[in-house]
């Protein structure tokens, strides 16, 4: 029988680690956290309860882990997406857009939800991580308000009012594709125009004070 060498064995336990994260993210979406359990994961994982225990001491442990893992997964491909974007009205259609669909398909518990089942020290590191998000936004709306796209407002408290309609949006209604679509359609228009947004009669962002009937 060949020796397992560092490398297949450093690759076995890289995969082994990635199907209890995916086992835990799927058992979040169709069951919640109450009542969640690390034989739970395991089983779902198709490991062993020990093999869960060697990489996580609890489920606090597994759920940071997996919040770190998705919320960094999330800021990479987020950032990618708005480099492509110039206009900050559209750049902030992108971040309502992608905000809701990742909400709804990962389903992690809320802020305070989170504090309860997490210790203070754990959930900092999380906060901390999540900041990112907070920060990308305030950028979006400062750049959207000195090329005059959006009227002047305090940025940090209009970034805590946008991420609190994303989240009451993300736990409304159905994921049905249609019913998805449409509620994104909806918040996105929502927060725009809570934003300050203003578009000519093609549906194209207009600056704020330039009027959308001669509007180019």
């Amino acid at each position: 029988m060949p020796k397992i060498t560092a490398a297949s064995n450093g690759a076995q336990r890289a995969e082994t680690q990635r199907r209890i994260l995916t086992a835990f993210g799927e058992l979040l979406f169709t069951h919640g956290l109450p009542g969640l359990t690390m034989t739970d994961v395991a089983r779902h994982a198709g490991v062993g309860r020990t093999a869960v225990y060697n990489y996580y001491a609890d489920i606090e442990e597994l759920l940071i882990a997996y919040a770190l893992v998705e919320t960094e997964r999330f800021l990479a491909e987020l950032r990618e997406a708005l480099d492509r974007l110039d206009n900050p009205v559209e750049r902030l259609a992108l971040y309502v857009r992608a905000q809701v669909e990742d909400l709804s398909r990962r389903h992690l518990p809320p802020g305070p939800a989170m504090a309860a089942v997490m210790s203070p020290s754990s959930f900092a590191r999380l906060a901390d991580h999540v900041s990112e998000l907070s920060v990308m936004l305030q950028g979006i709306l400062r750049d959207g308000m000195e090329q005059g796209y959006f009227p002047e407002a305090d940025i940090a408290q209009q970034a805590q009012l946008i991420h609190g309609t994303l989240s009451s949006s993300a736990a409304r209604g159905s994921d049905e594709p249609l019913e998805l679509e449409a509620r994104i359609a909806r918040t996105v228009r929502f927060i725009q125009l809570g934003a300050g947004a203003r578009f000519d009669d093609d549906g194209r962002p207009v600056r704020v004070g330039q009027s959308p009937a001669v509007a180019g």
